[in-house]
């Protein structure tokens, strides 16, 4: 079983921080600074271009990605990283619908982060030929796989409430239906268990700074089903994505696996960071890791039912319809959070009216969350929220 009092030792948190947002940017893991610090120093600084192939540069895009391949039930091999996450989006978007030409519509939910919806937007008006974008709630995305769709793109996990859709059920009615199944796992790689495998996910693609720890910016990672590597076209056909990108053709071949999904040169310092951050993982069983976040938010939740009455729970109730994260409504949501976070317990607030926790067993205690709850407490039972300074919007929030 994972001894999660000794994984806090694997992270940099400032004293007297309580930090519930880890589902937004993870804390700094320990190792990753001296990473970096080794990689510009000794690899850049010593080896200059020799680095490339002296240090492996050019092979990191597949090492991280097999270390995310076995968080996310993928065979080595599988998962490729670099780029951010919108650019994964866009690249199995449009592989997916060149899978399924006959067909006109991509599939998604009004819970799906923006700038899935976004890109999938201009990538339906770039490639016209009647394609269209349609969306529906949550709650009725099974229903809405019919014939016409080409591709399913949702996001596991609820950015705002922490709801889960069932990826395998999901999956199988859209193989049904002859449609091609994209999830996006920003809010589910490292915060529960995943087997894109198992589920039968055509590509899958995820961010790395949230539950991954991989820092601010880090690289995304995009997964290819088996089955499609040799026919996906990667309609960015960036150079590191061909058969030989040494041999400098003039014509487009891409490669025979995952490296096909790989666009331009890896961006190797935030590449190593990640390779460090995902140290945190080492002996971390997944099953273990979900047991223990349950248990941190049923904590939280009660704690805060009995304590706030003024704030409804807005995600599900629930454990198993939902993440790792809880969000509660309130009409003065953001300046709650940040009564909070001047009090040292930082979460987020996402538009228009609800505040957000994340529960990360990796360094969190149960002994946290109920303090964390007190504070909340506090914050509302004195009014605290309602002095001006908190109403001031940042820029993020």
């Amino acid at each position: 079983m994972t001894d999660f009092t000794a994984t806090a030792a694997r992270f940099c948190l400032p004293p007297g921080i309580i930090y519930l947002d880890g589902n937004s940017l993870g804390p700094l893991p320990v190792g990753a600074a001296a990473r970096a610090q080794d990689v510009i120093t000794r690899e850049w600084g010593e080896q200059l271009i020799r680095a490339w192939n002296g240090a492996d540069w050019i092979g990191l895009p597949r090492r991280v990605g097999d270390r995310i391949a076995a968080l996310i039930g993928a065979p080595a091999g599988s998962v490729t990283t670099g780029d951010t996450l919108s650019i994964k989006v866009f690249q199995a978007l449009a592989a997916a619908l060149a899978l399924r030409p006959d067909r006109r519509v991509v599939l998604s939910d009004t819970g799906n982060f923006p700038s899935d919806l976004y890109i999938a937007q201009g990538l339906v008006g770039a490639l016209g030929r009647g394609l269209e974008l349609r969306l529906v709630a949550p709650d009725q995305v099974a229903g809405a796989i019919d014939d016409t769709v080409a591709v399913t793109l949702l996001t596991q996990v609820d950015y705002r409430t922490g709801r889960l859709h069932d990826m395998a059920a999901l999956t199988a009615r859209a193989h049904a239906a002859g449609a091609v199944a994209i999830w996006d796992l920003a809010h589910s790689a490292g915060a529960l268990p995943v087997d894109v495998t198992a589920a039968g996910a055509d590509f899958a693609v995820g961010c790395t700074y949230k539950y991954l720890n991989g820092g601010p910016g880090a690289p995304a990672f995009l997964y290819l089903a088996e089955r499609h590597v040799a026919v996906a076209e990667p309609i960015l056909a960036g150079w590191m994505g061909h058969t030989a990108p040494f041999a400098f053709d003039l014509d487009y071949r891409p490669h025979g696996g995952i490296d096909r999904m790989r666009v331009g040169t890896p961006p190797v310092l935030a590449l190593a960071v990640l390779d460090a951050a995902l140290d945190a993982w080492d002996g971390v069983d997944m099953t273990d890791l979900r047991t223990a976040s349950i248990g941190l938010s049923e904590r939280f939740i009660a704690e805060v039912a009995a304590r706030c009455p003024d704030l409804i729970l807005a995600s599900p109730r629930d454990p198993a319809a939902r993440g790792s994260q809880v969000s509660f409504r309130h009409p003065q949501a953001y300046a709650i959070m940040q009564a909070m976070i001047a009090r040292g317990v930082i979460g987020d607030f996402r538009a228009p009216d609800l505040i957000r926790f994340g529960f990360a067993p990796l360094y969190l205690s149960e002994d946290q969350i109920v303090a964390a709850a007190a504070i909340l407490d506090a914050v509302m039972a004195g009014r605290l929220y309602d002095d001006p300074g908190y109403r001031q919007r940042a820029r993020v929030t």
